[in-house]
């Protein structure tokens, strides 16, 4: 891989990222992995708390920057604090108040994940691909049967998408391994597929989508990062991060992502039989 020149923005810099992630290094690609996921804390952080959650060396971090074609870490981190200069909270001293009260009090704690929710939303609002939004929903609102998939943390998304699609007469199978069994036979050509995953990634999201790829239909993929394994079956992906309260994360923006997708597909469908 050639040096390049620095990204000056931040979709600029998913790209490059998207572009050569695979084929980094081992040590490299957890960098790669870790900032994909944290692209919130790059603008904060020292270059040593970013690698020790990478789990790399400050080194090997330092040389994930040049190879995105930074001159190091302060560039890059420049290059966030800019970015994310216009997006600061105007009122976040309001919340400090709350938070005032007792770091791990119940009203500190649901000011934090309102605090979370808020700058997930603001990101979401920013970020999200408009032309990809009105394909993935185009796709879906023409599927016979849509199958939506999602384990774990990525479940309570899928579920609600199954709730709103049955609410709404669209034809959609739920996913859920209940009872361990397989239903990928129930899926048909020309049906649509859905797969909710988030790292570090369920395996058995990745392998249902890639099976309903292999029979040639189209996976809308609601994922956190450039480096998610749905991007390599060449899924209709839309992107969504959470920003985390500790070591938790809501799902704030992905659940609005979702609800929104389900409305306008509702939406679309009810255009077509008029």
């Amino acid at each position: 891989m050639t040096e390049q020149t620095a990204p000056v923005s931040l979709e600029e810099f998913n790209h490059r990222l998207a572009e050569i992630s695979e084929a980094m290094p081992k040590r490299l690609r957890q960098c790669a992995e870790f900032v994909a996921q944290n692209t919130d804390r790059i603008a904060v952080s020292t270059v040593a708390e970013l690698s020790a959650g990478a789990g790399v060396q400050p080194s090997a971090f330092m040389r994930f920057c040049q190879l995105l074609g930074f001159s190091g870490f302060s560039e890059m981190q420049k290059m966030f604090r800019e970015t994310y200069a216009q997006k600061w909270p105007d009122y976040a001293t309001r919340l400090e108040n709350l938070r005032a009260s007792g770091a791990d009090s119940p009203s500190a704690l649901l000011a934090e994940f309102v605090e979370a929710g808020r700058l997930s939303l603001e990101n979401l609002a920013s970020s999200i691909d408009a032309g990809l939004l009105e394909e993935a929903v185009n796709v879906l609102a023409a599927a016979p049967m849509i199958h939506i998939v999602g384990f774990r943390r990525a479940f309570p998304v899928a579920s609600y998408l199954s709730y709103a699609f049955e609410k709404m007469d669209i034809p959609a199978v739920l996913h859920d391994g209940v009872g361990k069994l397989n239903p990928r036979h129930a899926i048909r050509k020309g049906d649509v597929m859905i797969a909710i995953t988030f790292a570090p990634y369920s395996q058995e999201t990745i392998d249902l989508a890639a099976y309903a790829r292999g029979l040639g239909n189209p996976v809308v993929a609601i994922t956190d990062t450039m480096t998610s394994p749905l991007r390599r079956i060449d899924a209709l992906t839309l992107a969504v991060s959470e920003v985390d309260v500790g070591a938790f994360r809501a799902l704030s923006a992905t659940l609005s992502l979702a609800i929104s997708l389900a409305v306008a597909i509702g939406a679309k469908r009810d255009q077509a039989v008029q």
